[in-house]
């Protein structure tokens, strides 16, 4: 049905991660995840039974509504619903500037021209590092982005040995690092970083920082 979406809600809020951090976004949170990250703080989008079916003129209608021209599709994982490049497409024709957060394990080429990717490249301690597809590396423009959620110590040194592996920051300067919290001080990997010079930069989930760390919609 690429006409329709499962979609568990849809918000507007501060983007709290990626390049784009600190500015309103509108967001649109599909249902239906394909992995199991230990570190999940949207588990209740993983399943499909906890979405509603919407038409792609009513999640643009609702987008319009909300009056901010930056938009990110996130989930649960966009990648597992059919119409999420059209979508991106409509949203793209209609003006709007659009982020797409995915875990990494699907296809990216999918998504339009136009779309920026951000692709969170799993490590060891989300339980999901092997799910990586890392055929997406090359499918990445230089205005997409890589993603790293690391828990600790093993997180930031497959992460480094990834960058280095794979010359990731020869395919995007958009490199991110985010520290799980409270399992990792970010004080902690700020030394890390800076003694490696490792190119990237650290990002913090600001949006738990202004609310709730558990809180929705934001």
């Amino acid at each position: 049905m690429k006409r329709r979406l499962k979609v568990t809600e849809i918000f507007t809020s501060i983007q709290g991660e990626s390049t784009h951090a600190g500015k309103p976004c509108a967001f649109v949170r599909l249902a239906g995840c394909n992995l199991n990250c230990t570190y999940c703080d949207t588990a209740y989008s993983k399943s499909l039974s906890h979405g509603k079916w919407m038409s792609l003129p009513t999640i643009l209608a609702k987008i319009r509504k909300a009056g901010i021209k930056l938009v990110e599709i996130t989930g649960g994982e966009p990648l597992l619903q059919a119409g999420t490049p059209a979508l991106c497409k409509a949203l793209i024709r209609a003006g709007f500037e659009v982020l797409v957060e995915t875990n990494g394990s699907l296809d990216v080429s999918v998504l339009p021209n136009g779309a920026i990717r951000i692709l969170d490249c799993k490590c060891p301690d989300s339980g999901e590092a092997a799910s990586t597809d890392t055929s997406n590396f090359g499918r990445l423009a230089r205005t997409d982005e890589i993603k790293f959620v690391v828990s600790g110590r093993k997180d930031y040194l497959y992460t480094r040995r990834m960058i280095a592996e794979w010359r990731l920051d020869r395919i995007t300067p958009n490199i991110l690092i985010s520290p799980v919290r409270p399992k990792l001080d970010p004080a902690r990997l700020a030394k890390w970083m800076l003694a490696d010079r490792i190119p990237a930069r650290m990002q913090l989930q600001i949006h738990k920082i202004i609310w709730h760390p558990e809180k929705r919609k934001v």
